[in-house]
């Protein structure tokens, strides 16, 4: 398919085969592989206007992740089970080694495929991610957004993310709440653009969310991180929800690595600070 540019390969389909069925990715683009790892856990992919500003200098391969079609809807919702999607994505795509550039939950899920898995990964893009160190900014993250939003729709926000993490709501319900708290995610959130039509499983993020508490609790980015030796860079907003400091705590547990914080920029850089990720990933190109 042409992307109607010269020089550039428009978006092919592609898919992995894995326990459940396949992960349904696709790529833009020629050369070096960059792999992207949306946020979520359970979100659907949101990323295409990050791969717009990379693929005309890289190969970038992105994928809805399990949980919600047209990928494979089955678990299970676990750390192994998400780095093993990730890692056959990247077999199917014969990309023997990428850049992986992960977004808040995709962050942390870049962290435990680079731990886990150096040797397929030529470097690190951690944007604006949930942290390797408990609890990686997580109850920081829902305090700063109830704090950006009215009292009265900061409860409701509230009451249906309780509801969906105990199995009692419904996807609509959290996308409610996502909807309320979403301007928060942003510098000023009077600026806040629009958020995207977005489609959400609720199984894969309550089992996400158990799997990485369960793994804070094993410290097993704590201990895996050190033994890295691949270049990374943690791309941070200075008013992001989740604050600065996670990520900074987190690049300090990766030999060599580094952080960049953006001022006037929130949790989703690329939309406010365009080029900024490219920028990141530049500077640890070898």
């Amino acid at each position: 398919m042409s992307s109607g540019q010269p020089g550039r390969l428009g978006e092919r389909a592609l898919a992995a085969s894995v326990p459940g069925g396949v992960i349904i990715a696709s790529q833009t683009g020629s050369g070096v592989p960059v792999l992207i790892l949306h946020g979520g856990p359970g979100l659907s992919d949101y990323t295409a206007s990050l791969a717009a500003e990379l693929d005309d200098a890289f190969r970038v391969i992105r994928f809805q992740q399990r949980g919600l079609g047209p990928s494979t809807t089955y678990g299970p919702f676990d750390i192994d089970r998400h780095v093993a999607d990730a890692i056959a994505v990247l077999d199917a795509a014969d990309a023997d080694r990428a850049y992986v550039i992960g977004h808040s939950w995709g962050g942390h899920l870049a962290m435990h495929l680079a731990a886990r898995h150096q040797d397929r990964v030529l470097g690190l893009v951690a944007v604006d991610p949930l942290g390797a160190v408990p609890d990686g900014g997580h109850s920081d993250l829902d305090r700063i957004l109830a704090e950006r939003v009215p009292p009265e729709l900061a409860a409701r926000a509230q009451e249906l993310d309780q509801r969906a993490m105990a199995g009692e709501g419904t996807p609509e319900d959290a996308l409610e709440g996502l909807a309320i708290v979403w301007p928060g995610y942003f510098s000023s959130p009077d600026k806040a653009p629009p958020m995207p039509p977005l489609s959400l499983s609720l199984e894969c993020y309550t089992g996400t969310f158990a799997s990485i508490h369960a793994h804070f609790e094993r410290k097993t980015l704590e201990r895996g991180l050190p033994s890295l030796k691949i270049p990374a860079v943690f791309l941070l907003g200075a008013a992001s929800p989740i604050p600065p400091r996670h990520g900074v705590a987190s690049a300090a547990l990766i030999p060599g690595a580094s952080h960049m914080i953006e001022d006037d920029c929130g949790h989703f850089l690329w939309l406010e600070r365009p080029g900024s990720v490219r920028r990141a990933l530049q500077s640890i190109r070898s």
